[in-house]
């Protein structure tokens, strides 16, 4: 008897959640038709009481319930039903309101609505993906594992559904009492705010997919190629491809945020742009793609990767900080400024980025861990983040201000092209750098994530950017062999290259 009201808890608080999400579904069409504040209230409470059972269903269940494995799995299906139907939903809903509720129709909420149309699809996809690859390795009779990345995902996708929603279906006028006064304060959470808690759920579902992909992509290659070396190369090498077409992909969005007005996003994204730079080639030496089977070598043809990875670096490290650099000039009241040859500057500074990456291509004789010249990813975000501050100071700050910071920003572009193509100038692999020590990494990426919810958040990265500018006075006493190595573990699958292939 003692164990029937737990064993009842658990099955109300495991399949309670579809009918509260389809319930705020038809509460947020409800609103949709009749712009009835009490609708929208309602929908925001059915969500909210779904993250709360959300967070306590699996604790019940692995003390209360008799099967948890079963329990597992069904509380699984759950989440699937749930995030098919929420998050169609919330794109829906930001589409509305910023049609029918905005009084603004400003670009930058525009390109909000576009970023959460992306997430939304992201999210379901990840999903499909996910049930793809574990239903080859089932047929292998692998058992399923729970990663990190996984967890922190359930955990994080509840509240930003509910968030979204409180945003998407908020409604200008409701009644006079705390529930709507709470209700209308998270719908009104400033745009950085939301694009930080957006970006980072991006993220964790990337990480999510690829998690996926290193748990259970042996055994699907396995049953796909059926020892087929050439055939397995070619799917491996998709992962370092998507990687760089990723990289591409953040040039062109951050291009779509400057000419927004948000070159706070802009540069953030440009972030991503380096990082996904960075991981192309690491998971490129990871999985032993880097070069084809010996039998398929063949030297006069470029292989694939490599041309697109030249063409996203061009997009996102070249001509996007040149665009936004234009962009927010052009877009700058003051006269001095507009008589400034920002145009010319913003031109040779592309020209000069795509000569840097021709040479980095051509240059047979490369120092191991070292960049000879400025890199372009450093440049891009060297020349971007002043401008974090020049439009922050013309929005808010007096005319002397802005007027240094224009004048900043104009003196890099002039400097930066100079630098990337110094070849006699030799700077450190900071991603290297960074895998050997990353106690510093992890340091440097909280700080940073600290700085996002200050006003120094620009102020603190082009410290760090302008200390990479000057690193040579410091860093040219390393020796290369040492410079190289990025990490014991990345060191130890190097040295065993030959059986990378085999597992992804």
């Amino acid at each position: 008897m003692q164990h029937k009201i737990p064993r009842t808890i658990t099955t109300i608080l495991i399949f309670g959640r579809p009918p509260l999400a389809f319930l705020g579904m038809v509460l947020a069409i409800a609103t949709i038709l009749t712009m009835n504040p009490l609708y929208y209230i309602m929908g925001v409470t059915s969500l909210c009481l779904s993250v709360v059972i959300d967070l306590i269903d699996g604790w019940f269940a692995a003390r209360f319930a008799p099967h948890y494995k079963l329990t597992h799995i069904t509380e699984r299906m759950m989440n699937k039903i749930v995030f098919a139907i929420n998050f169609p939903v919330i794109s829906v809903g930001m589409m509305w309101r910023f049609h029918f509720v905005s009084n603004t129709n400003s670009r930058a909420e525009l390109l909000h609505v576009v970023f959460v149309l992306i997430l939304c699809v992201t999210v379901l996809l990840r999903e499909n993906f996910a049930h793809f690859m574990k239903s080859f390795a089932m047929k292998k009779g692998a058992e399923e594992e729970l990663s990190d990345i996984n967890r922190l995902r359930t955990l994080f996708a509840a509240p930003v559904a509910a968030i979204l929603y409180a945003h998407a279906f908020y409604t200008l006028e409701g009644p006079p009492s705390s529930i709507y006064f709470w209700i209308s304060w998270l719908s009104n959470i400033p745009l950085r705010f939301l694009y930080f808690m957006e970006i980072t759920f991006f993220v964790i579902n990337l990480g999510s997919i690829a998690a996926y992909c290193r748990r259970y992509g042996s055994d699907c290659l396995d049953d796909i190629c059926m020892d087929d070396d050439y055939l397995r190369w070619r799917i491996l090498s998709v992962f370092p491809n998507a990687l760089t077409m990723m990289n591409a992909m953040m040039g062109i969005l951050s291009i779509f945020f400057a000419y927004g007005g948000r070159i706070r996003e802009a540069y953030m994204i440009l972030i991503g742009a380096a990082i996904f730079d960075r991981l192309d080639g690491a998971v490129a030496r990871k999985l032993g793609v880097t070069e084809p089977p010996r039998d398929n070598i063949d030297s006069r043809v470029p292989t694939l990767g490599g041309i697109l990875d030249d063409i996203a670096d061009a997009v996102s490290f070249c001509i996007a900080p040149a665009l936004i650099f234009y962009c927010l000039f052009d877009s700058c009241h003051m006269t001095v400024i507009q008589d400034l040859p920002y145009g010319w500057l913003a031109m040779i500074y592309t020209i000069m980025g795509i000569i840097r990456l021709i040479y980095f291509t051509l240059d047979r004789h490369p120092i191991p861990g070292f960049f000879k010249g400025l890199p372009t990813p450093a440049a891009a975000l060297l020349l971007t983040v002043p401008l974090i501050m020049f439009q922050y100071a013309q929005d808010y700050g007096g005319g002397n201000e802005a007027l240094f910071w224009g004048y900043f920003c104009f003196g890099l572009i002039v400097i930066i092209p100079v630098l990337m193509n110094a070849y006699f100038i030799h700077y450190i692999h900071v991603g290297r750098f960074g895998g050997r020590h990353p106690l510093f990494t992890k340091i440097m990426f909280l700080l940073n994530g600290i700085s996002v919810f200050t006003p120094y958040f620009g102020h603190f990265n082009l410290g760090l950017h302008l200390v990479y500018l000057f690193s040579p006075i410091f860093t040219w006493r390393i020796n290369p062999e040492i410079a190289v190595i990025e990490s014991k573990t990345m060191n130890t699958n190097m040295g065993h290259s030959s059986s990378i292939p085999k597992q992804l």
